[in-house]
């Protein structure tokens, strides 16, 4: 992605000056995890220099301000573009496998090793490539701890069994693997856990995967930091829903689910939200596009109830123990968006970050309030008693 849009950039651009061009490349290169070349090849470049008219003949030329060829070969040693030896033709470097990862230090459990990086594991003819027949499921390290990592291990079992996609590592094995990756980094940091399934084989007609067939597995560990406690989300209303069981595999935490979760979070960007909270097939509130969802009003926490049309969270269930051993009266109810516009506080649950504030449904806004923090102490509180 940033190689085509440097080189969309450099080419594109004919006749403007590179000071012009500077600012346009500094636009873009700090979110490009490819950028470690960028500034230092840029900041050679004078700023009254023009861009050859015809680079695609020109690429050899030597300046007697700058030697061009040298940044370009500077720029295809930090991997960006890939210049022939003839100087002509300037391309991306498409033989380079060029993500944009979540994360950063992210390492890769695959084929019964550990691997530094975001490796490739998957083949183009695997069933999970083309009839996503992939599941996965999160977990948390952080603070030194791993809460409910089995939890999370023997679901994306249950996930795979769900899409009828053979599991082939049993929970504790899981749980060991995990760990021993863990070894890899800094007690103080905060990774996401991801362990993976897809099927390989086919099976009838080539759509369900095959019977005793063959299972992919990985497990991908990625940096991402915890929110600060004053992060928080907003939240409008979307036209699309929640499926039901007879539609989609909505009891597993399958890949094939979030293009809709997807949908949802793009509608709420252009209404100038951050998530989405969602309806059931009923009308009735599901859960938010990313996370379940959580409401209090006058020191009650109300939830809704799991009706099949969501994953109830492991977060979430962690969240309701803790409230109720601590006295607070929590409902798992059929709940409308009006028990929303009417709570006092409204907070989202998910492994990803724990507890979520929100700070605004459509028109109706709240404040941080006691309850919100009281769950995310709790939480962490409970985490450290378990180890």
């Amino acid at each position: 992605m940033a190689a085509r849009r440097v080189l969309s950039f450099l080419t594109g651009q004919l006749g403007t000056s590179f000071r012009a061009s500077l600012h346009m490349a500094g636009s873009f290169s700090a979110n490009c995890p490819e950028k470690r070349g960028l500034p230092t090849i840029f900041s050679r470049i004078p700023p009254e220099a023009e861009w050859p008219r015809n680079p695609q003949r020109n690429l050899a030329m030597n300046s007697a301000r700058f030697d061009l060829r040298a940044l370009l070969a500077e720029a295809r040693q930090a991997r960006l573009w890939t210049l022939p030896s003839d100087g002509h033709n300037l391309r991306p470097n498409t033989h380079r496998r060029r993500t944009m990862p979540t994360g950063t230090n992210i390492k890769t459990y695959f084929d019964g090793s550990w691997h530094d990086g975001d490796i490739a594991v998957m083949k183009a003819a695997d069933h999970g490539t083309w009839l996503g027949s992939n599941v996965f499921d999160g977990a948390r390290f952080a603070n030194g701890l791993t809460p409910d990592l089995d939890k999370h291990c023997a679901r994306v079992n249950a996930s795979a069994e769900a899409l009828m996609v053979t599991p082939t590592v049993s929970t504790e094995e899981m749980v060991d693997i995990v760990r021993e990756g863990l070894k890899m980094y800094a007690p103080d940091a905060a990774v996401y856990i991801r362990p993976m399934y897809w099927a390989i084989d086919g099976g009838m007609s080539a759509i369900v995967p095959k019977e005793g067939g063959e299972t992919g597995f990985a497990i991908c560990l990625e940096e991402i930091p915890m929110a600060a406690p004053g992060d928080a989300a907003t939240l409008t209303r979307t036209r699309f829903r929640r499926p039901v069981m007879e539609d989609a595999v909505v009891n597993a935490k399958a890949a094939c689910l979030y293009p809709n979760n997807a949908r949802m979070l793009a509608e709420a960007r252009t209404k100038g939200f951050t998530n989405a909270l969602v309806a059931d097939a009923l009308g009735n509130v599901a859960e938010a596009a990313t996370a379940n969802v959580f409401a209090v009003r006058d020191g009650e926490v109300f939830t809704p109830v799991p009706n099949g049309t969501f994953l109830a969270g492991i977060t979430r269930a962690r969240h309701i123990a803790n409230l109720r051993a601590d006295g607070v009266t929590v409902h798992e109810s059929v709940m409308s968006f009006q028990d929303f516009h009417d709570a006092d506080e409204v907070f989202l649950s998910g492994n990803m970050m724990k507890v979520t504030p929100v700070t605004a449904f459509d028109d109706t806004h709240y404040q941080i309030g006691p309850v919100t923090r009281r769950v995310r102490d709790l939480y962490w509180d409970w985490a450290a008693s378990t180890g």
